[in-house]
C-alpha cells in the first residue's frame, strides 16, 4: 500500500480518532497502521514508539480542549468564567472520551517544555482563578481542586456511575456553585 501523504500530524489525528472510538488504552501503533493500510514499521518515520504517539495525542487533545475552554470563558470573570470553564471542560471530556483520557497521562516535561498549548492552559486557568484574588501557592491548590472535581465528575458520568434519579446536570451545576463558594472563601496560605 502506498504511504504517500502520511505525516506525523495525520498519524496523531488518526490515533486521536481511534482513541475516541475504541478507548485510549486500545490505541496502538498496529491499530493506527491498519487505519492507513500500512505496516507498523511505516509509522516509525513519524513517531518513535507508542509512548511518543500517546504523548502527541495528549498534547493535541490538550490544545483542542483549552481552545474550547478559552472560547467559552472569553470576556467573562468570576462565577460566569468558572461556569463557562467547567461546562467546556465537561463537554469536551464527554464528547471525546479517548482524547480526554490522553490528557490525564503523565507527560515527560522535557518533551513539552515549549508547548504553546500548555502555556495557554496555565494562562487561561490561572487567569480565571486570579479573579478570586488567589496567588501562589493558593493558585496551585485551587487548580488541583478544580481538576480533581471536574475529572472525577466526568469520569463517573461517562461510565454511568451516577445511579440516583436526580438529573446529573443539576448536580453538576450545584458542584460548580460549591466550587465558586469555596474559591470566594479560600483559606489563604497567609491566613494559617
Amino acid at each position: 500500500m502506498p504511504r504517500a501523504g502520511l505525516s506525523a500530524d495525520r498519524v496523531v489525528a488518526a490515533a486521536a480518532d481511534l482513541a475516541d472510538e475504541a478507548g485510549f488504552e486500545n490505541m496502538t501503533l498496529s491499530a493506527v497502521a491498519r487505519h492507513f493500510g500500512v505496516k507498523d514499521a511505516s509509522l516509525y518515520t513519524h513517531v518513535k514508539n507508542l509512548q511518543e504517539l500517546r504523548t502527541r495525542v495528549a498534547l493535541l487533545a490538550g490544545a483542542e480542549m483549552i481552545d474550547e475552554i478559552a472560547e467559552a470563558v472569553a470576556g467573562r470573570a468570576g462565577k460566569d468564567a468558572l461556569t463557562a470553564f467547567a461546562g467546556a471542560y465537561r463537554k469536551y471530556a464527554l464528547r471525546h472520551p479517548g482524547r480526554y483520557a490522553a490528557t490525564q497521562i503523565r507527560i515527560d516535561q522535557s518533551f513539552v517544555a515549549d508547548s504553546p498549548a500548555l502555556r495557554r492552559t496555565a494562562e487561561i486557568t490561572y487567569g480565571m482563578l486570579r479573579a478570586y484574588g488567589l496567588d501562589e501557592p493558593d493558585l496551585t491548590d485551587a487548580v488541583r481542586l478544580l481538576r480533581s472535581t471536574f475529572h472525577g465528575y466526568c469520569a463517573l458520568e461517562a461510565t454511568g456511575g451516577f445511579g440516583a434519579p436526580r438529573d446529573v446536570q443539576v448536580s453538576w451545576d450545584k458542584a460548580v456553585d460549591a466550587l465558586h463558594t469555596a474559591l470566594e472563601h479560600w483559606p489563604r496560605e497567609s491566613d494559617g
